[in-house]
């Protein structure tokens, strides 16, 4: 029986690895995904390709786990440029029963906080895709208006200064009982970002508690592993991952990136009803053109 269940989770992580692989590499170091080391996350996961960025999400806690994304020099200089346009929406390639949808987060008290930031994509259509709600995750307002709005723009920075940077944005769920929101989606107990250098083979990520007043802390990718459940660049040997790298305090926006620090706002019902009108009348678009081709 245990040698049963030990080689279905084994070929379940295989096949979750090989369909992510094979779709979009190049958002992962070396073309290689995540590689979760805790069982227990695997189940009723997607693996969901963007033009920026790719996602694992899963279906049990209706969030992704994580975000992977290849931020560049010239990538970070076009996002710049790109004015946001808050587009959250609901993510079609999800089962209707794992998916979060737009009202879990009307008046919930969370913001709809992105694992792939909006300040990242160096597209229009990079950027609404990251709107989609397999990249949102329920964030403390103020945390994420302040540190980790921080934490985004100093990585940021660095991939500008470095030139070219990994970077898998996740969550973890630690505790006896986990926070969710209307009883759906799962509140994250701590955000991560995790950096790779591959010019000059060093590692590590931010580590921070998703409410008001925590201090982030710089770990190892090894130490990562350990408290997420997750081997964020499986491809690094083992003493880089045992090694965190230098990581820059987080710093606040400059005035140019006032939009960004405001963040979303709130959505009212209003905002719901339009959401959900303008969602009913595509849907019975792509039915009518199903019917007739």
């Amino acid at each position: 029986m245990l040698l049963r269940r030990v080689l279905a989770v084994a070929l379940l992580l295989a096949a979750t690895s090989a369909a992510a692989e094979t779709a979009c590499p190049g958002h992962f170091a070396d073309g290689r995904v995540p590689v979760l080391t805790n069982p227990k996350l695997a189940a009723r996961t997607v693996s969901l390709c963007f033009e920026a960025f790719a996602v694992l999400h899963s279906g049990a806690s209706r969030t992704p786990l994580y975000a992977a994304e290849r931020l560049t020099r010239e990538s970070v200089a076009e996002a710049r440029a790109v004015a946001r346009d808050d587009s959250f929406h609901e993510e079609d390639r999800l089962p209707e029963a794992d998916r979060s949808v737009l009202e879990d987060y009307v008046h919930s008290g969370f913001d709809r906080g992105h694992l792939a930031p909006a300040g990242d994509m160096p597209t229009p259509t990079a950027q609404a895709q990251s709107f989609s709600l397999a990249n949102i995750v329920p964030q403390n307002r103020t945390f994420n208006r302040g540190l980790w709005a921080g934490i985004e723009e100093s990585v940021r920075r660095l991939a500008r200064e470095r030139g070219t940077l990994y970077v898998v944005t996740g969550v973890v769920f630690t505790g006896g009982s986990v926070d969710a929101v209307k009883s759906r989606v799962l509140v994250p107990t701590q955000l991560y970002k995790a950096l790779y250098d591959p010019a000059r083979g060093e590692a590590g990520a931010y580590l921070a508690p998703n409410r008001p007043g925590g201090a982030w802390q710089p770990v190892s990718i090894a130490s990562l592993r350990g408290t997420a459940g997750i081997d964020v660049f499986p491809g690094l040997p083992e003493a880089v991952k045992g090694q965190a790298m230098p990581l820059p305090e987080p710093r606040e926006f400059a005035r140019g990136d006032e939009a960004e620090r405001r963040g979303p706002r709130e959505e009212t019902w209003q905002d719901w009803l339009w959401r959900e009108a303008g969602r009913a009348l595509r849907k019975a678009i792509r039915d009518a053109l199903r019917a007739i081709f």
